[in-house]
């Protein structure tokens, strides 16, 4: 067993790093103040000028697209990235550690899933109208899934629907929690609903790509998340009313929505659980410090046993998230999504339930500070605890787990059952 990273790797982790002290860390203060100024301003879904000088910066410096896997890369014509998961994921839990610092790499969600769902699913036209401009960072997207009428952890109950008339598809559906919808500079749904009625049930869904400006999307409010609305990114609820796009917008065909669902998702759960782990390691970093630089009844609170224990405890915890989500990237390079399904399920459910736990005991050393804004924890808890929802809720992860163990001892199966996979 090899843990270490390929001299590759360890070269872009320093460039990575090296970026986040010179640049993205000193930002964080003009960050804020630039957000409150524009919200004091009625402004706060604008994009924030700090962050568009520092995406000049991290391209000039060929940090751009890093998470462009290496086939997407070549569909793309090699507009960054041709990193494998392993080789990307610990470049995402550097970037992690500021919750707005992925954007900067044009490395942020949805676009990430939106730019490989659009290259490996999208046809030519689509990718010269859609891809290229994402690439480039001069548009946003949002990924139109989560609906407020069903239970949308089931991918198969969304009900938004897509009905084809002559040369043209009508949408009609209502969503929620579109993640980026709010930002001007969206400019284009992937937008998943049922086409066919009656078809099995895993061929019920398409996608097809939706102008942001097409007639008929209602955007009704940004949802806040916690207290916090999330600007400028933000999610909305929406309705699409009679929204009509050309045929040639579906991707990949009618009744391949679930497929391409499950091809999306799967990348991304590396990503987020890899920046999970970034959160998590910044938590513990201010909570030793702030422990280190505390006095409560004549001595430290990192002096306290119960402080020494929550720090051990988190460092074993982080550490043993990461050696998860390392082994699932790895084996999704050389085996596939398929293959690597249990351990992209079970990083999801470790992953935020680990960065929730580090971050709720980083929040209690620091006190009254943890639950205010002075200090990035509480916005950190409330990004962390979302992520136990998105890209699928805990539950639906640990049934997927708990299946595929039992499948492995069934009666007809027990002299051939072997561990999925093996180091």
């Amino acid at each position: 067993m090899d843990f270490d990273y390929s001299a590759k790797t360890k070269a872009l982790q320093k460039r990575v790093s090296d970026f986040m002290d010179e640049h993205i860390f000193p930002a964080e203060a003009e960050y804020a103040a630039e957000l409150a100024a524009n919200t004091a301003a009625g402004k706060r879904w604008s994009a924030l000028q700090v962050i568009e000088k520092l995406k000049v910066k991290a391209r000039e410096q060929d940090l751009w697209n890093l998470f462009l896997p290496n086939d997407t890369a070549e569909i793309a014509k090699k507009k960054g990235g041709g990193l494998t998961n392993m080789e990307y994921a610990p470049l995402a839990e550097l970037m992690g550690r500021v919750g707005w610092a992925s954007e900067v790499f044009n490395c942020s969600a949805p676009d990430t899933g939106n730019m490989e769902t659009i290259a490996r699913y999208g046809s030519d036209e689509h990718r010269d109208k859609w891809l290229q401009p994402l690439l480039d960072g001069k548009i946003r997207s949002a990924f139109a899934m989560t609906e407020p009428e069903v239970a949308s952890s089931d991918a198969t109950n969304i009900c938004t629907r897509i009905e084809r008339q002559g040369d043209e598809y009508v949408i009609n559906g209502h969503k929620w929690w579109i993640s980026g919808a709010a930002d001007p500079r969206c400019q284009i749904f992937i937008t998943m609903g049922k086409s066919d009625p009656e078809a099995a049930k895993h061929s019920q869904q398409s996608m097809v790509l939706v102008p942001a400006d097409a007639k008929g999307i209602r955007i009704v409010r940004p949802l806040n998340v916690m207290g916090y609305d999330d600007a400028p990114h933000g999610h909305v609820e929406m309705y699409f009313e009679n929204v009509r796009v050309p045929v040639s917008n579906i991707l990949l065909g009618e009744g391949r929505g679930f497929e391409i669902a499950q091809g999306r998702l799967g990348p991304g759960r590396i990503h987020h659980c890899m920046r999970l782990i970034g959160l998590a390691e910044r938590a513990l970093e201010l909570m030793c410090r702030r422990a280190s630089s505390r006095v409560a009844f004549g001595k430290t609170v990192a002096s306290q046993t119960v402080t020494q224990e929550r720090i051990a405890e988190a460092r074993c915890k982080i550490d043993m998230a990461r050696l998860l989500t390392l082994k699932a990237a790895w084996l999704m390079d050389i085996a596939g999504n398929k293959v690597a399904r249990s351990e992209i399920a079970m990083i999801k459910v470790v992953a935020p339930s680990m960065a929730c736990q580090v971050i709720d005991w980083a929040m209690q050393v620091h006190g009254g500070g943890g639950m205010c804004d002075d200090f990035p924890l509480a916005y950190a808890y409330a990004q962390a605890r979302t992520l136990r929802f998105a890209d699928g809720p805990d539950e639906v992860h640990r049934n997927a787990i708990a299946k595929w163990e039992l499948g492995k001892y069934a009666a007809d199966k027990r002299e051939e059952a072997s561990p999925v996979t093996r180091f």
